[in-house]
């Protein structure tokens, strides 16, 4: 995959990095979906070259995981093949963009885990995020989408590690649970 020039992803980053308040006064990156890779990962084709985007705030379940498929294939139909908007947040280590994504006047992000596709990523997420909880706790009380079934988180999933049933978790003790501030 061709990467989006350094000279711009550098000095974009800077700003994101220095001044973190500016992060939403950034130009939003305009392209096409071009491949969704799972539900909280994407590929997009801009003027200047393919980027690969992995949307803030989320972590779908993986694709070898239950409800996994299903969480791709609600993505493809919210963004693949459309024009999108991307407002960028950071870089993660895998140098994929991370940002908020949308189409129209939808934020895919807050999308896939009001519809139950997704969790709300409490590690990454700022206090002020504080709404990708009240959706999660929503979808999670209309049993929508993964959770349905008893549901494991991604991040859980990933290490192995032992299973936290958030079934019963309150909006309140998501927010609290956030990590990052601001």
């Amino acid at each position: 995959m061709k990467r989006i020039s350094p000279l711009w992803l550098l000095t974009a980053l800077s700003l994101l990095f220095l001044q973190p308040t500016l992060a939403k006064d950034l130009p939003r990156l305009r392209g096409n979906v071009t491949r969704v890779i799972d539900g909280d990962t994407l590929d997009v084709q801009l003027s200047s070259g393919p980027i690969r985007v992995r949307l803030y705030g989320v972590d779908a379940p993986e694709k070898k995981q239950a409800f996994g498929t299903e969480s791709k294939e609600r993505l493809e139909r919210l963004v693949k093949g459309k024009a999108v908007e991307i407002q960028p947040e950071s870089q993660d280590r895998y140098s994929r963009i991370v940002g908020i994504v949308f189409t129209g006047k939808t934020n895919v992000n807050t999308a896939m885990v009001e519809q139950g596709s997704a969790w709300a990523y409490r590690r990454y997420l700022r206090k002020s995020d504080s709404n990708y909880c009240r959706l999660e706790f929503s979808a999670r009380s209309g049993r929508r989408g993964l959770w349905k079934n008893a549901a494991r988180a991604p991040w859980q999933f990933r290490r192995k590690g032992p299973f936290t049933d958030y079934s019963r978790e309150t909006e309140a003790a998501c927010i609290a649970s956030l990590s990052r501030s601001k």
